[in-house]
Parts: C-alpha cells; sequence; structure tokens
C-alpha cells in the first residue's frame, strides 16, 4: 500500500513540474532576447565612433539578428559583424549591411503613400547620418504623418542638400497621396494632385523660389477637383473684363482668354481665375456664353453657379435686356439653365463709339443713332481700305449729340491714313491714337483732325511717327526697291483695275521703303492686257480711277470772264450748300449707288491701274506728291506687270 501511495502522490507531482518548467522558459527566453538586444545596441553603437551617428541598424527578431547599414569601410563592416555574430545566444545572423560608395547621378526620392505617411527611398548623404536628416525633416513634414527611411547611405550629396530635401518634403504636404518628388543631383521634380485650390495657389508660389543652388525640373501637379466649377465675367464701365472662377487646364484657359480678347476688342483682361478640375463641364463653352451675355453689358457681372447662367448690371441700351433674356431663354448650351436677371437701362450718356484698325480687319463697336448714319459711314470707310475686313458691331440707339456723323466721317478719314490705331468716340470728343509710316503725315493729322470737327466738339490726336526714317542714298534705294519687286510681279485681272490680295505685301514695302528715301519720288507705269483678253464686265475701281484720272477742261482765254463768273457762281452756290448742309447735319448721309462706267481698255486702263496703286500707297502713308504717274512712258506689258521706279 504504501508503494502504491508513493507512486500515486509521484503522479501527481507531474503537473506541477510541468507547470515550473514552462514558466521558467517562458521567462527565460525574454531575458535571452533581452540580452541578445543589449549586446546588439552596443555593437552598433560603437559603430558611431568617428561618424556622425552609427551607421549599423540592428532589428532583433526573437533570437535572430538583422543588420542594416553601409560602413565607411570593409573591415569597419566586417569587425561589425564578427562582434555581432559573437553575441551568446544568437541562433542566426541575417546580413543586409553594405559600403558606402559614391552615388552618381546622387538621387533621393520621398513618396506619400498615405495620408499619414512618407517614404524616403534612393540615396542619402554619408556625412550627414539618417536620424539627423530624418529630424531636420520632421518640421516639415506633413501634419500627423511620419517618415519611413529606406534609403542608403552615400557620397557624392549636393552641397545643402537637406534644404533641397526639405523643400520637397514640404510640397507633399499639399499634396494627395500617391504624389512623389525627387532630388536628381540639383534638380528637383515633383508629381501629384494638389489637395485644395489653397494649396494649388501655395504650390505655385513656392515653386517660383526653390533653394539656392536647385533648379526645377519635370513638375506635373494636377489642380484639384472642384465639384461645383465657377465662372464668371465681370464687364467694368471702361470696356475691359475680369475672368473669374475656375478653369481645368492652360489649354481652356487660352481658349477663354482668346475669346474674351475677342470680346474686349482692344480693351485690357484681367484674369484672375483658378486652376480647378470639374467631371464633364465644357468651360471654354460655358465661358463664350458668359461673354456673349457680357458684351450687351455697359456695366456688370455675369455667372456660372450651380449650373446656371446669372447676370446684374446695366444693359448697353434699353434693346439689350430683351436681348439677354431671349439669350438666356433660347440660347444656353446644353446642359445649363438661366439663373437670376437684375438687368437696368440708362440714357446712353456718353454716347460712345470705337473704330480699331488692326493688321487685317477694322472693328467698329458702340453705338449709332440709326440704320442710315450706319450705311453713310461704312460706305465712307469701305472705298478707303483695300485688305480689311470691316467687322461692324455697333448697335442702334438714340441720344447722338449733334454733328456726330460728320465728326465720326472726320475721325474715319484720318484713321484710314494709318498703318494701325483706333479712334475712340466718347460724348463730343473724338480721340485718334495709332502709328503712321510717316512723322510728316503724324504731324499733319495733329493740325487737320481738330480743324475737321463741328461746332461743340473736340479732337486730340496721339499717332506716333513710326520708326525713324534710316534716310538711305539713292543707290541703296533703287537697290532695295529691286529688292522688293523682283520676282513678285503685280499684274491685274484682264479688264480690271481692282488690286489683288498678293499685291499688298509688295505695295506696303515699297511704302516702308519711301519712308527711308525722302529725296526720292515713287513713278508707276500702268500695264496693258494681254493681246485678244476677253475684257471682264464694268469694272467700278477701274471706272472711279479713270474718271479722276480724266483731264479737267480749262477755260479757253476769249471766256476768261465767263469763266470767272461761273466760279463767283460757284462760290455763292457753295456758301449756301453749307448753309443746308448745316441744317441737314442730323439728317443721315445718302449713299449714291455707283453707275455702271463703260469698260476701260488700252492706255486708259493701263492707267487706270497706275492710278490705283498709287491710290494704296498714299493711304499706305506715303504723302501727296511721292507717288505719281510716270509722265510721257508707255504703258508696258502685261508680262511685264506694273512698272516701279525711283526718281529724284
Amino acid at each position: 500500500m504504501s508503494f502504491i501511495r508513493t507512486r500515486l502522490g509521484w503522479l501527481a507531482g507531474l503537473p506541477a513540474l510541468a507547470l515550473i518548467g514552462v514558466a521558467s522558459a517562458y521567462l527565460a527566453v525574454p531575458s535571452i532576447e533581452d540580452e541578445i538586444a543589449r549586446a546588439a545596441a552596443e555593437v552598433a553603437r560603437r559603430t558611431g565612433e568617428g561618424q556622425p551617428e552609427p551607421w549599423l541598424r540592428v532589428r532583433v527578431e526573437g533570437r535572430d539578428l538583422v543588420a542594416a547599414g553601409e560602413a565607411p569601410q570593409s573591415p569597419d563592416r566586417e569587425a561589425a559583424l564578427g562582434r555581432l555574430a559573437g553575441i551568446e545566444g544568437t541562433r542566426r545572423l541575417i546580413d543586409r549591411t553594405g559600403l558606402i560608395e559614391e552615388a552618381s547621378p546622387f538621387v533621393w526620392t520621398v513618396e506619400r503613400p498615405a495620408a499619414d505617411r512618407l517614404e524616403a527611398a534612393g540615396s542619402r548623404p554619408a556625412e550627414i547620418g539618417a536620424f539627423e536628416l530624418v529630424q531636420r525633416l520632421k518640421p516639415v513634414l506633413p501634419r500627423t504623418a511620419t517618415l519611413d527611411d529606406r534609403t542608403r547611405a552615400a557620397r557624392g550629396a549636393p552641397p545643402d542638400f537637406p534644404d533641397a530635401a526639405a523643400y520637397a518634403v514640404e510640397r507633399l504636404a499639399d499634396l494627395t497621396t500617391g504624389s512623389v518628388a525627387t532630388v536628381h543631383d540639383t534638380v528637383i521634380s515633383i508629381r501629384g494632385e494638389a489637395a485644395s485650390l489653397a494649396a494649388y495657389d501655395a504650390l505655385r508660389t513656392a515653386l517660383a523660389r526653390p533653394p539656392q543652388g536647385f533648379s526645377l525640373g519635370t513638375v506635373e501637379i494636377l489642380p484639384p477637383v472642384v465639384a461645383d466649377l465657377r465662372l464668371t465675367v465681370e464687364r467694368r464701365p471702361d470696356g475691359s473684363l475680369e475672368l473669374g472662377g475656375h478653369v481645368a487646364s492652360p489649354e481652356a484657359r487660352e481658349a477663354i482668354r482668346a475669346a474674351a480678347a475677342e470680346s474686349a476688342e482692344g480693351a485690357a483682361i484681367d484674369d484672375r481665375m483658378q486652376d480647378a478640375r470639374s467631371l464633364g463641364l465644357d468651360g471654354p463653352a460655358v465661358a463664350r456664353t458668359l461673354l456673349k451675355v457680357a458684351a450687351l453689358l455697359h456695366e456688370g457681372r455675369v455667372a456660372y453657379e450651380q449650373g446656371r447662367i446669372s447676370v446684374a448690371g446695366i444693359a448697353l441700351d434699353a434693346g439689350a435686356v430683351g436681348e439677354i433674356e431671349a439669350l438666356l431663354r433660347d440660347d444656353l448650351p446644353s446642359g445649363l439653365a438661366a439663373g437670376s436677371v437684375a438687368l437696368t437701362a440708362r440714357p446712353i450718356v456718353p454716347y460712345v463709339l470705337r473704330v480699331r484698325r488692326g493688321a487685317d480687319s477694322v472693328t467698329l463697336s458702340g453705338h449709332l443713332p440709326d440704320e442710315a448714319a450706319r450705311e453713310s459711314l461704312l460706305a465712307r470707310l469701305r472705298p478707303r481700305l483695300f485688305r480689311e475686313a470691316v467687322r461692324d458691331r455697333t448697335r442702334l440707339a438714340a441720344g447722338a449729340p449733334d454733328g456726330f456723323t460728320i465728326a465720326v466721317a472726320a475721325g474715319l478719314d484720318a484713321l484710314t491714313t494709318l498703318s494701325g490705331g483706333e479712334i475712340a468716340v466718347r460724348g463730343t470728343s473724338v480721340r485718334l491714337s495709332g502709328t503712321s509710316l510717316y512723322p510728316e503725315a503724324a504731324a499733319r493729322l495733329s493740325r487737320t483732325l481738330p480743324a475737321a470737327m463741328p461746332a461743340g466738339w473736340s479732337a486730340a490726336v496721339a499717332v506716333s511717327g513710326g520708326e525713324t526714317a534710316a534716310r538711305l542714298d539713292p543707290q541703296e534705294c533703287g537697290r532695295r526697291l529691286a529688292e522688293r519687286i523682283v520676282g513678285h510681279p503685280l499684274r491685274f485681272a484682264p479688264g480690271s483695275a481692282a488690286l489683288a490680295a498678293e499685291f499688298y505685301p509688295v505695295l506696303d514695302a515699297v511704302a516702308a521703303l519711301a519712308r527711308d528715301c525722302p529725296t526720292e519720288r515713287i513713278e508707276i507705269v500702268g500695264h496693258l492686257d494681254p493681246p485678244n483678253a476677253k475684257p471682264a464686265e464694268a469694272d467700278p475701281v477701274a471706272a472711279e480711277a479713270a474718271r479722276e484720272s480724266a483731264p479737267k477742261p480749262t477755260p479757253a482765254p476769249a471766256k476768261k470772264a465767263e469763266a470767272k463768273s461761273a466760279k463767283d457762281e460757284k462760290g455763292k452756290d457753295d456758301k449756301s450748300r453749307a448753309k443746308r448742309d448745316d441744317k441737314a447735319d442730323a439728317k443721315p448721309a445718302q449713299i449714291e449707288k455707283p453707275v455702271p462706267a463703260p469698260v476701260e481698255t488700252g492706255a486708259d486702263l493701263a492707267r487706270a491701274r497706275a492710278l490705283a496703286v498709287i491710290d494704296y500707297l498714299q493711304k499706305a502713308g506715303v504723302p501727296l506728291g511721292r507717288a505719281t504717274l510716270a509722265e510721257g512712258a508707255a504703258p508696258l506689258t502685261e508680262r511685264q506687270g506694273i512698272g516701279l521706279a525711283l526718281r529724284s
């Protein structure tokens, strides 16, 4: 029995012994791991002697050691690994160390894979140390974000590398996840999407000032996505436009600015649009609609917000109010709706008209009193232009001051003598600005335009004389004329004295040369048609030129008294006609329909062609008497074309 009791007691104690053994093992293993970790840390600490900081980084995984870092020299690496391998209790040593090498190019990259984490990869300066670099970057990290440094130490970093790294990290704070910044030697590149409009503006400001010694490489930053895109156009009283709201791309911005420039007709454009992206909205199409409405405003604002177009302000005139309402009701692009309309109209004071002459067009904008005044002024303008298209954007409205048509007609006459410029009629004042090929012509306009104004009107002239004349000698003038016309014969169509489009560059060059050859006179000889050429139908230009070139009858000696009497009668008729004109000043000028003239042929047609060339040169600025017919010269053949020569 005692044997049995002893046996049973021993069996009962086995669980207790097992528990004691397990507890001992459980408590002993952490102690061994702690000892291994302490010993490994001591080995790593000793690798920092003579270095900015320890180069060895050791991670304990159970009883295994993982060694990483870049040793300055191979003996340093081997010594550190030997000490780690000799730590008592270590089961396995995993070696991931390397040697510090020269990195060329030196590339450091930081990426934002998540909102709360940044990852650095590539090379970092060996002379700074991983810990110190992270400490320098902490102040510019995105809020609540940490930096995971996966770089390798290397030599060859550019001077002031920490400044460039901090600049790159700070930019990521304004970008969404997935953004990347790279320092490639002394070039910083950034790619990502702005987190907000404010962040996008901050980025544009910061990108203009990279760290000293560094430059920007590839910068691909998308504007933020805006759920509700907004666009605004504000028209100011001076005709200038302010663009606001959001624009999705540089291409869209350029398209909107181009449309605004055409609508502003030379007035200033203040672009305050912010870059932003939206889904499915055609920004330029919306902007064109806004500009179409703004063109009917004297002052006010047109806005696209929450899918609707609203307008408020002062309309150009009473008729413009109805036009805007109709446009918003019937002519909006698909997907847009009309919003609020708050418009007023007031008398047009001052009454404004602008006529702007550009390189290939003349644009009229503002107001005219009635359709007859419009036709009268256009009929006066068109014959004085050869190649420019006339764009009439005027509106009809009452309120024009007395003498309006006469003052505008005088301004148009002056404008057509300039190479480019504008007349601005405001109330009872006319301002002419622009450029003339000839200083003499500019000075002459300062005298003649104010004198042509009707009573109660004033005129100001701000016309520059263009470039200073070179004053070439006659031989050089002749050589340059030959250069301008060689290979460019001027040949009129059979039976016609109308200038062809290809004449204009040649004649413009001749007019410019005349400025540099002030002592020379341009003589022009017309040309005949080819033999048996079929004459064209009656040509109004040729007929008018022929009428102007026809010799005026001279009174015979026996009829001098009769001629004098006729002259006196003419003077009386002129005075009475002037009085009638004053009374009829407010009445629009009547347009005479051209009367078909017989087709000119032979020498008469050649003369008419020469006169058409002279007329163009004079309108291009060549002074009167400096471009003339070559008296006594026989017409040239069609093969030769128009003859141009310089004579002292």
